[in-house]
């Protein structure tokens, strides 16, 4: 099979396709999280904190600090060395939450999962199957010729 073959396969399975939306997806769902990190939670933990504060703002200056600069983009532009941990911890709050979410989405999946196997399945015969299930029946009953 060639390679070009084999990517047709593959493009018309639909799984391009389901990756694509996934992707897509995905993305939309990040700037939901990264939202609600920014704009409920992190509002939250500042109160809690007792303050308005900027986490991306947060960070230590590894070094000398001549110039007594107070904000990250003063410490970054001056060329000081800087541990810049307040992005971190927004990402870090970030990736909590979206896991969070996630573990909760698959855990509703399975539970409907569960409850549609546990269903019982109602299918009707097709009419035909049951017309050679009849006649199978009713070959058994008779006596057998031969003997």
């Amino acid at each position: 099979m060639s390679i070009i073959q084999e990517f047709k396969e593959f493009a018309i399975k639909g799984n391009v396709m389901d990756l694509a939306i996934g992707v897509i997806i995905g993305g939309a769902f990040n700037k939901i999280i990264d939202s609600m990190v920014k704009d409920i939670v992190m509002p939250v933990i500042s109160w809690i904190l007792g303050g308005d504060v900027d986490y991306s703002n947060w960070f230590l200056v590894l070094g000398d600090n001549p110039n007594n600069v107070t904000t990250l983009a003063q410490a970054q532009a001056a060329g000081l060395n800087v541990f810049a941990y307040g992005n971190f911890l927004t990402i870090l709050i970030n990736f909590l939450l979206l896991a969070w979410v996630v573990f909760l989405l698959v855990k509703a999946m399975n539970k409907l999962r569960r409850k549609q196997e546990a269903e019982p399945t109602t299918e009707e015969t097709p009419e035909d199957v049951a017309l050679l299930r009849e006649i199978r029946d009713e070959l058994k009953k008779r006596p057998d010729p031969e003997a």
